[in-house]
């Protein structure tokens, strides 16, 4: 095991690595804890934490039509945020929901969410992402492998691992429709990849990553140790989880779609600064620079 320096996590290399991480996992003095003692125990040692029917059938239902909104208006309209996948030419994913929808710019606010975020990250918060996975019936593709936070290091400039995510799901999630899968520990090792970053390297990634993936190896030592979990459930179950969580999912050949609305919550002094190793800046609508300021919560969400 290796210790890293304090400038950064080394990736993209010619030689593949594991190193400590350095920064804790709960950061503590947010203004609220609405996670019992033993959830943050469990986030703490597991990376995630599966909150089961956080939002209602209603509020679903609601959600589900925006997400079908979305993705007609966004495909309809040929947004640049609008990912279909390589050979269907199904949309993949839509991103900057929370920016260019009211619903999902008040959904982000919602203080079921933004209270549990404060907690991990300890403190305010902006979006540094957000996006719906559509992954539909027969044509959705996987999500190989990968921790976030490496992305987010090297191609972003995200500094610290201060960030976690929030994937809520607008639709059953089960064993044969593609849902998450997660690797419990991971989060506590960060996993330096293989392999010199393309440039634009989004353009391709967001379709299907093949940089910036574990090696086999690295793999195969975090799954030994603690085993792969793949949480299932209702629509309008909530996955929390780290931002170095290795996490991936599976192709959906079945005929149901498994389709989530995902946020990526950092820290406000955890902003984005110069990608690593000369890289351009990624766009906006996929890592955001512009305009950051700290959600404010919103007790009573409303959809309308």
């Amino acid at each position: 095991m290796i210790e890293t320096s304090h400038h950064g996590y080394p990736s993209r290399d010619k030689e593949a690595a594991i190193f400590k991480r350095r920064e804790p996992v709960l950061h503590g003095k947010a203004k609220a804890a609405p996670l019992s003692a033993e959830q943050t125990q469990q986030f703490h040692q597991d990376g995630f934490l599966v909150l089961p029917s956080l939002f209602s059938s209603e509020e679903i239902a609601k959600l589900y039509q925006e997400m079908e909104n979305v993705r007609d208006e966004f495909t309809d309209a040929g947004r640049i945020e609008a990912i279909t996948e390589r050979e269907s030419g199904a949309v993949r994913s839509v991103f900057n929901v929370h920016r260019l929808n009211a619903v999902f710019s008040r959904l982000v606010r919602d203080q079921r969410l933004l209270g549990i975020a404060e907690q991990i990250v300890g403190g305010e918060t902006y979006l540094h992402q957000s996006r719906i996975n559509y992954k539909p019936g027969l044509v959705g593709k996987e999500f190989y492998w990968h921790s976030d936070f490496e992305t987010w290091h090297i191609e972003d400039g995200m500094p610290a691992m201060r960030a976690v995510s929030c994937a809520i799901s607008l639709t059953d999630n089960n064993s044969y429709n593609g849902a998450l899968m997660l690797i419990p520990g991971s989060h506590h090792f960060f996993i330096s990849c293989v392999g010199e970053t393309p440039n634009n390297h989004y353009q391709t990634s967001l379709k299907k990553q093949e940089y910036g993936v574990p090696d086999p190896i690295s793999l195969q030592f975090l799954v030994e140790k603690n085993g792969i979990e793949m949480p299932t459930g209702p629509a309008g179950s909530v996955v929390f989880f780290d931002c170095n969580t290795m996490h991936g999912s599976n192709s959906n050949i079945s005929p149901y779609a498994r389709s989530n609305v995902f946020m990526v919550y950092n820290h406000i002094d955890n902003q984005l600064q110069a990608p690593r190793d000369g890289l351009a800046p990624r766009p906006e609508h996929v890592a955001a620079r512009e305009n950051i300021a700290a959600l404010t919560p919103l007790p009573h969400w409303q959809l309308g």
